[in-house]
């Protein structure tokens, strides 16, 4: 699903990534993992395409995608999250949502003026998908109320769930439970295998949290110095010494 081969980013003289190279199956949860400036967050920059790389290449279904613009990524679907969930904040819970939707027929001029009937069924199929998405995320009752009331989980699971009515094909999820209290947590680990279970999607999660990453991630990679230093399975990354040494000891 996606493919970063040999992907290097520097800034000035600091070399955040420094030939980085992962693969990401289809239908899988995959973790990436790594202390503080190991160069997470930049890998998911630029891949989807907020940051210029400074070599490399990065593949998604077997297309290049390196050098293409955000939305041009997104509308390929490949799309993220960010570590600080945003949304219209005057706008409620249920309007994110259909905000989100793809294959909005109405922001066509000429669609909506001759396809009504069109328009009308897509705008149906759309708060179909929003209300079962918001069971899942359990925000139901706060479909009406505004983005900006929520907390800082309540906001990760809108975000969450505004990625998935845009029905993409790969997620990027930047530190999912970063911030969020225990039980929020929980939910939300439990929200996104069962997401990606039901709609069979490919994610690609950056997580600090190795409870996290164990519960959900099929695979994981470890990032150190902006170079992978360890992957396997959650179980053989807690045995690894060099993740131990780089990464877990200081936990």
């Amino acid at each position: 699903m996606l493919k970063v081969k040999d992907l290097q980013k520097k800034f000035g003289n600091l070399r955040a990534l420094d030939g980085v190279s992962i693969e990401v199956e289809a239908d899988s949860v995959v973790g990436l993992i790594g202390p503080n400036g190991s160069g997470k967050s930049t890998l998911f920059n630029v891949v989807s395409g907020f940051y210029e790389k400074d070599g490399g290449e990065v593949y998604f279904k077997g297309e290049r995608i390196d050098g293409l613009t955000p939305d041009a990524i997104a509308k390929k679907g490949l799309c993220r999250t960010f570590q600080i969930a945003k949304a219209p904040e005057r706008l409620t819970v249920l309007e994110n949502m259909l905000l989100a939707a793809e294959g909005q027929v109405a922001e066509n001029p000429i669609s909506a003026l001759f396809a009504r009937r069109r328009i009308a069924r897509v705008e149906r199929k759309n708060l179909e998908k929003a209300m079962d998405l918001l069971e899942i995320l359990k925000l139901t009752e706060l479909m009406n109320e505004y983005a900006g009331d929520l907390s800082g989980g309540q906001k990760k699971l809108l975000s969450l769930g505004r990625v998935f009515m845009r029905n993409p094909d790969m997620i990027l999820l930047d530190e999912p439970t970063a911030g969020v209290n225990p039980t929020l947590t929980t939910q939300l680990i439990k929200v996104i295998r069962e997401l990606q279970k039901k709609e069979h999607k490919s994610v690609l999660i950056i997580e600090h949290s190795m409870k996290v990453i164990s519960s959900i991630c099929d695979k994981v990679f470890v990032l150190n110095y902006g170079q992978v230093i360890a992957e396997g399975t959650p179980e053989e990354i807690q045995k690894n010494d060099k993740v131990l040494e780089a990464y877990l000891g200081g936990v």
